[in-house]
């Protein structure tokens, strides 16, 4: 159960630190990147919830 909760801070944490970057902008050369940048920062939790 400790796991479980610590694993839980450790994703939030991890979320709340990454959309400070948010506000960063790619590189002209990486702007098609953009939808798969701001989508990232989520994928951590698709895969917490695919384990139960």
């Amino acid at each position: 159960m400790l796991n479980i909760l610590s694993f839980i801070g450790i994703c939030l944490n991890s979320f709340l630190y990454s959309s400070n970057f948010f506000v960063a902008k790619l590189p002209e050369a990486y702007a098609f990147l953009n939808p798969i940048v701001d989508v990232m920062p989520v994928i951590p939790l698709f895969f917490f919830l695919l384990a139960f």
